[in-house]
């Protein structure tokens, strides 16, 4: 199995719409599949960064990190991970994980420390995050499910003991997706 990972581009848009379509409930999927391509034309500084997964040039997988802001500069402090599908015939193949592994190892490379995400704990927990390294974190929104706030910090500097309310890009700024 020949995997590919490459940067989204706004041609893979109906692609990543479809993946997230067909991989949540209708209501949901509706959701972020808007809430995806709305984030492959997000200006953003830094840029959000979006990966597909191809396996013989059809698109399979889809994932995205945005910058999250904080602070009293509301400087950028890390990268939020979502959303993050992949067709439901290709699941547990792991191209979840190399699209993972891929967008953390390429905002790593760009000196980014701090990695989030609203998720299953048992599936994140493998790459790292955890609600420990969060907890200093508070995420824009209210969440429905505190216990899926999940972090990674691999660098203690810039962080301090106060926990830090969080801002993020306009595309993720809709209550519903928390």
């Amino acid at each position: 199995m020949n995997i590919r990972i490459r940067v989204a581009t706004n041609q893979d848009r109906d692609d990543i719409r479809d993946i997230h379509l067909q991989s949540f409930p209708e209501e949901e999927g509706h959701l972020i599949a808007e809430f995806a391509g709305n984030l492959l034309s997000e200006e953003s500084d830094p840029a959000t960064v979006a990966l597909v997964a191809e396996m013989g040039g059809e698109v399979v997988g889809h994932v995205a990190f945005s910058p999250v802001y904080g602070g009293v500069n509301s400087k950028c402090l890390g990268y939020i991970l979502a959303p993050l599908a992949v067709k439901p015939r290709y699941r547990n193949t792991g191209i979840g994980t190399k699209l993972v592994e891929g967008g953390i190892a390429r905002l790593s490379e760009m000196g980014v420390n701090l990695f989030l995400v609203y998720g299953d704990p048992k599936y994140y927990g493998r790459f790292g995050f955890g609600a420990e390294a969060a907890s200093n974190f508070v995420p824009p929104y209210e969440l429905k499910y505190p216990f899926g706030w999940l972090a990674i910090l691999r660098s203690q500097e810039g962080s301090n003991e106060q926990a830090v309310q969080l801002s993020c890009v306009e595309s993720l700024r809709n209550p519903a997706l928390w």
